[in-house]
């Protein structure tokens, strides 16, 4: 009888060795272009770690001049970072505070609004490229991270409020009638009972929120104009692609890794909430 479940374990393990390993290997190359001279098909040919040395000043020489440079790596680390712990606690305040409101609230259009969240949610936000374009520049918000952060924000939100409703949802009514009764206002029982309770959640549309601004890259080529303001997304783009003929592999390699780390990160220690986000599986209209 043993001899089933070890059979469907293999298919399995079989399965997922079949589609992890070509992404390992895509990441291994990655690794090994940023260590070697050059690589010939997938064997190193040499070793060094010159491509490294931007870590040292940040600087990478645009190729075929001697003065003009890209914007420093760690200006774009900074404006990535800015870029993307302002999106997700912005989407974490707006979706606690309007997922709170659906769950809890009865009134007139509510199931309307839920549908319309659907919709908004599933709009691709590119075909609206153009009306955003008009709409940041009549606001003076074109050319700043503002303006992507708001944009991004307005996009996200819908999957935030139904995720954060689930977990409203989740929250049995007793809890908080307890507090009010206790002397709570409306206001002081979510925040003091309610919001310790669905901290999962929250922790899931920040997760969502950080991954979301930090790879960011269409509205940044859109909306951004100075490179002052390129987020690590335009960066590689601009030394994958750009405006030059030539690509340094090395360093465009090493970039790429310095860009994958702290979402790396990031993740080994945020996984465990998005594992139980099944919980707004209970989200009820």
């Amino acid at each position: 009888m043993r001899i089933v479940p070890l059979l469907k374990n293999s298919i399995v393990y079989i399965i997922l060795l079949l589609v992890t390993l070509p992404i390992i290997l895509l990441y291994t190359l990655l690794f090994l272009q940023s260590i070697s001279v050059n690589l010939n098909g997938v064997i190193p040919n040499g070793f060094t770690l010159d491509h490294w040395s931007i870590l040292s000043t940040g600087n990478i020489r645009v190729p075929g001049t001697t003065t003009q440079y890209y914007p420093n790596l760690y200006l774009v680390a900074s404006n990535t970072f800015i870029l993307a712990v302002i999106i997700a606690f912005t989407e974490v305040v707006l979706s606690s505070l309007a997922g709170y409101a659906l769950s809890r609230y009865k009134f007139a259009g509510r199931s309307q609004i839920l549908t319309l969240t659907l919709i908004l949610h599933a709009f691709p936000g590119i075909t609206l490229l153009i009306a955003l374009f008009y709409v940041l520049n009549a606001l003076g918000l074109y050319n700043s991270l503002i303006g992507v952060v708001i944009v991004k924000v307005a996009l996200d939100l819908p999957l935030g409020i139904w995720i954060m409703k689930g977990f409203f949802d989740g929250i049995p009514w007793d809890i908080e009638m307890s507090a009010l009764v206790d002397g709570c206002s409306r206001l002081g029982a979510w925040w003091r009972v309610i919001m310790p309770n669905v901290r999962n959640g929250l922790m899931a549309v920040l997760i969502f929120g950080f991954l979301s601004g930090w790879s960011e890259f269409i509205y940044v080529l859109t909306f951004i104009a100075s490179q002052d303001y390129w987020t690590f997304s335009m960066f590689v783009y601009a030394l994958t692609t750009g405006e030059y003929s030539y690509i340094n592999p090395g360093i465009t390699a090493t970039v790429a890794i310095i860009y994958m780390i702290p979402v790396i990160i990031f993740f080994l220690f945020a996984q465990k909430y998005l594992l139980r986000i099944q919980i707004a599986g209970k989200s009820t209209v």
